[in-house]
C-alpha cells in the first residue's frame, strides 16, 4: 500500500479551527507576571519599581476613562495605558473659594520660585534657624543675665536670648539700660587748676546779657514804654462782662465803644464824641466791630439780633435776626469783606451777606458753649472762633456761598486750654494765631494755621483777656484780668529755656520774666476786658469796668523813628551822604 507523502512543514497549511481555550489555561496565563524578579535588598534603588500583584484584566471600553463596575468592585484608582501604571490623586471634598477679607492688604506678586513673606518666616522660624546665630540655649548665659533679663529686650520668636545674652555680658553693657548713660565721673584731671582758670577766664563771654540767643531774640532795653496812658475818657455804663466785647478801633480812625443800651463813637482826630444810637428796649448791646472800610458798624443785641449802621450819617440800615433759635445774646462779631460773621451765646455761628435780603447764607456748628471769641485771618482764609466751651476752632473760610445750612465741620478744634477762649489775633506778617484762656487757664497759646500745630506757650500767670500782634515787629501784647488788671508785651518766639516756648505737652524750665518784654500793672482798677488797636498799630485803647477808655502808646512805628533820625542828623549839619 502505497503511502502519501507527507507535506513539508514549511508549505503545510494553518487550519482554520482553533482549539478552544479551557478556564484551567486562561487562568494560568492570567497568573503569569512579566516583571522581573528583585530581592529585599533592593528597595533602596528608586528607579527600581516594587511589585505589584497581578492586574485585572482589561475590558474593552469605548472612552478614555475607567469607571468602576456596578457590582461595585474598584480599580483604586488604577491606569493601565501601554503597559505602564499610574496612580491617581483623588481627593474626596470640593472646592470652596476662600472667603475675600476687605480689609486685607492685597498680596504682592511674586515668582513662582520665591516664596511668600510668611512662609519664609515660619519655615526659617520653626524649622531651619539662621546658620550665622547659635540656636544655643539659654542656660549657658549667667545668672545676671536669664532669660527673664532678656525676654524684655527680645520678645520675638526669631530672636535669640541666649546669644543676645552672651554679647551683652562681653561687650559689659546691661540689657536694662540706655547704651550711652555713664554712671562713672570721669577721672580728674592731673592739671584741674589750669581748667579752673580756663573757665573762669571764658565765663564772662557766655554770660553777657546783650548777646542775642540762637533764635535771633533778645530783650531791647533800650526801648522804654510809657506806663502811662496818653489820654484818658470817661465811659459811664461800661458793663463789667468778660463774655462781651464792646470796642472797636475803625479804618478810619474812629472807636465805637457800646455804654449799656447805647453806642457812641469817638473821633481820633478831631476828638469829637458823637452818639450813633441805642438798641431796643428791653435790651442791650453785646458787641460791635467796624467794617474792614471803616464805614459800618455792627451791632450785636441781647436777643441775638444784629443791627447795620452808617458811621458816616448814623443811620440804621437794616437789622438782621439769623433765625428762631439763635438763642441768647450775640457777643461776638468779625467782618470780612461784605461778610458780617456773628457768634451767639447758643454756641452757633452764623454768616450774613449784607448785600442781599436773604443774609443769611451758612451757619456753624462746633461749639458746646457761647462763642465769645471770634476773628478773620488778614487773606479770609481761615475764621478763629473761641467759647466757653474751651475750645478753639479754625474754620476754613473758602467754601464760597452756599445755603442757609450748616457746612461742614472745624479744619482744626484745640482744647489746649482750659477757661474760656475769648482772646483772638492773627499774625499780620505770618500765618499765626494767638489764643489766650481764662481765670483758670492764664496761658497764651500760638497756633500755626497751616498744619494746626502747637508752636509756643506764654504762661502769664493772669485772666488773658485781648491779645495783639505788633504790625512791623515780631511781638505781641496782652491784656489781662485777675489778678493784675495789667498790659504785658511779649517778645516773639520765647527765648529758649523759658516757660514762655513751651511747645507739645511738657514746659521748659525757666520763669517767663525772659519772654516778657514789658508789664504796666494796675492798668485800670477793675478788669481790662475790651481793647482794641490803631489803624497804625502802634496805639492800643483799653476799657474795663471803672468805667474808662485808656489809650496806650504800645509801639513806635519803625519808618517814623527812622525819618526823625534822619531829621537829627541834617539839624547838625551831616550831609546826604552821610544819611544814607
Amino acid at each position: 500500500m502505497a503511502s502519501n507523502p507527507k507535506t513539508p512543514s514549511r508549505f503545510r497549511s494553518r487550519s482554520d479551527a482553533k482549539t478552544p481555550l479551557t478556564p484551567s489555561l486562561i487562568s494560568s496565563f492570567n497568573a503569569i507576571s512579566l516583571s522581573p524578579k528583585r530581592h529585599p535588598a533592593d528597595l533602596s534603588n528608586p528607579f527600581l519599581a516594587r511589585s505589584r500583584p497581578a492586574s485585572p484584566v482589561k475590558r474593552a471600553t469605548t472612552g478614555a476613562a475607567a469607571f468602576p463596575s456596578s457590582s461595585g468592585a474598584t480599580h483604586g484608582g488604577v491606569i493601565r495605558k501601554g503597559g505602564i501604571e499610574s496612580r491617581l490623586e483623588v481627593v474626596s471634598h470640593d472646592y470652596h473659594p476662600p472667603k475675600v477679607n476687605q480689609n486685607a492688604r492685597p498680596e504682592l506678586k511674586r515668582s513662582r520660585s520665591t516664596p511668600s513673606t510668611r512662609e519664609r518666616t515660619l519655615s526659617h522660624s520653626s524649622s531651619h534657624g539662621d546658620r550665622f546665630i547659635t540656636t544655643r540655649e539659654d542656660d549657658v548665659a549667667p545668672a545676671s543675665l536669664s532669660s527673664t533679663a532678656t525676654a524684655n529686650l527680645a520678645p520675638t520668636a526669631t530672636s535669640s536670648p541666649g546669644h543676645t545674652a552672651r554679647l551683652a555680658n562681653a561687650t559689659g553693657v546691661p540689657l536694662n539700660r540706655r547704651v550711652l548713660a555713664y554712671h562713672e565721673p570721669p577721672p580728674a584731671s592731673s592739671n584741674a587748676a589750669f581748667l579752673t582758670t580756663q573757665r573762669n577766664l571764658a565765663r564772662p563771654l557766655y554770660s553777657r546779657a546783650d548777646l542775642p540767643s540762637s533764635n535771633g531774640t533778645f530783650k531791647d532795653k533800650s526801648r522804654k514804654v510809657p506806663t502811662t496812658p496818653e489820654r484818658v475818657l470817661d465811659a459811664p455804663g461800661m458793663v463789667d462782662d468778660f463774655y462781651l466785647n464792646l470796642v472797636s478801633w475803625s479804618a478810619l480812625n474812629t472807636v465805637g465803644v457800646a455804654l449799656g443800651e447805647s453806642t457812641y463813637l469817638w473821633s481820633a482826630d478831631t476828638g469829637v464824641v458823637s452818639h450813633l444810637g441805642d438798641a431796643p428796649q428791653g435790651t442791650y448791646v453785646a458787641s460791635v466791630d467796624f467794617s474792614n472800610d471803616g464805614a459800618y458798624l455792627g451791632i450785636g443785641l441781647g436777643t441775638g439780633a444784629i443791627e447795620l449802621w452808617d458811621a458816616s450819617t448814623s443811620q440804621r440800615l437794616r437789622t438782621m435776626q439769623p433765625s428762631g433759635d439763635a438763642g441768647g445774646q450775640c457777643a461776638s462779631l468779625a467782618w470780612y469783606a461784605y461778610v458780617l460773621t456773628s457768634g451767639h451765646s447758643s454756641g452757633t455761628i452764623h454768616h450774613h451777606d449784607v448785600r442781599v435780603p436773604r443774609h443769611l447764607v451758612a451757619s456753624l456748628e462746633g461749639h458746646a458753649g457761647e462763642v465769645c471769641g471770634l476773628r478773620w485771618s488778614s487773606g479770609g482764609d481761615v475764621l478763629a472762633s473761641g467759647g466757653n466751651d474751651n475750645v478753639v476752632n479754625l474754620w476754613d473760610g473758602r467754601g464760597g456761598d452756599v445755603g442757609a445750612t450748616t457746612r461742614g465741620a472745624p479744619k482744626w478744634t484745640k482744647r489746649n486750654h482750659t477757661a474760656a477762649v475769648k482772646a483772638l489775633a492773627f499774625a499780620p506778617w505770618a500765618p499765626l494765631l494767638a489764643s489766650g484762656g481764662g481765670t483758670s487757664d492764664t496761658c497764651i497759646h500760638v497756633w500755626n494755621t497751616t498744619t494746626g500745630a502747637r508752636l509756643h506757650t506764654y504762661q502769664t500767670g493772669a485772666q488773658v483777656t485781648g491779645v495783639h500782634w505788633a504790625r512791623d515787629r515780631k511781638e505781641l501784647v496782652s491784656t489781662h484780668g485777675f489778678p493784675g488788671n495789667a498790659l504785658a508785651g511779649w517778645a516773639y518766639p520765647p527765648p529758649s529755656g523759658s516757660s514762655g516756648s513751651r511747645t507739645g505737652a511738657g514746659a521748659a524750665a525757666g520763669s517767663s520774666s525772659s519772654a516778657k518784654i514789658f508789664e504796666i500793672r494796675d492798668a485800670h482798677d477793675a478788669r481790662v476786658l475790651f481793647s482794641a488797636l490803631s489803624p497804625n498799630g502802634e496805639v492800643l485803647v483799653t476799657g474795663a469796668g471803672d468805667e474808662n477808655l485808656k489809650f496806650w502808646r504800645i509801639w513806635e512805628a519803625k519808618a517814623a523813628k527812622k525819618k526823625s533820625k534822619a531829621k537829627e542828623e541834617i539839624s547838625v549839619g551831616r550831609g546826604i551822604l552821610s544819611i544814607r
